[in-house]
């Protein structure tokens, strides 16, 4: 029985999820669950996962909700490269689950909240960007950044050492969606972090752009002056 995936490419982690499968060749039948929509909200897919999001997968029965241990079951059922999630190198492992645990309220908490005031919650309200709240999310996110140039990459490649892992996977997909689409450039602004993410997306190719076209579509409907003033 075919891999089941449930994604929206409009969410972060689904994104990440898309491109190992695709990265890996596992075969996986893909069930797009609109988010925009609401369509994470129905009663059908309310009985698949009472938490209403994505991305889930459904392996021949075998459900999984959390983005993170999807990533590492799949990593290990389809003996992925090790170099994703390196079972047989304790420490890489340890510090690929230390980023995996810390982004929740880091990277992703203020990239995703810093997006949703500046793209999202002006449309749904039809009202003015807060700039003061955006100033203090931007704070946020800039602190975030400080931490994955400092403690993360140090002098190395990518985030838990010299090897692409499933932490640079989450790691890309949550910072992107503020440069270039909301022309938030904090990341931009510090080289380490630039060139590590520079280094992600040439090594995923032209994967990254597909995965990554539903948001990059956005970026020609955010204008940051639009009733509102910096």
């Amino acid at each position: 029985m075919t891999l089941k995936v449930y994604i929206d490419l409009f969410s972060q982690p689904s994104r990440a999820l898309y491109m190992f499968l695709k990265l890996n060749n596992i075969p996986f039948e893909e069930v797009n669950v609109s988010l925009l929509k609401g369509e994470h909200r129905r009663e059908e897919f309310k009985k698949i996962n009472p938490f209403q999001r994505v991305p889930i997968i459904d392996d021949n029965g075998f459900i999984l909700t959390e983005s993170v241990s999807i990533l590492k079951y799949l990593a290990k059922k389809y003996n992925a490269p090790s170099h994703w999630y390196p079972e047989n190198d304790v420490a890489t492992v340890a510090r690929i689950d230390e980023y995996m645990n810390w982004q929740h309220l880091n990277t992703r908490q203020n990239s995703a909240q810093l997006f949703f005031n500046l793209m999202m919650l002006p449309k749904m309200t039809r009202k003015p960007i807060d700039w003061d709240q955006v100033k203090i999310l931007r704070k946020k996110v800039v602190e975030v950044v400080k931490h994955l140039d400092e403690y993360f990459l140090m002098d190395h490649l990518y985030l838990c050492g010299n090897e692409i892992t499933l932490a640079d996977l989450l790691g890309v997909c949550e910072l992107v969606q503020l440069y270039p689409v909301c022309e938030e450039g904090i990341y931009e602004s510090n080289p380490k972090v630039k060139a590590w993410m520079d280094r992600v997306k040439t090594r995923l190719g032209q994967l990254f752009n597909q995965a990554h076209e539903p948001l990059f579509r956005m970026r020609a409907r955010f204008d940051r002056n639009i009733n509102s003033k910096l």
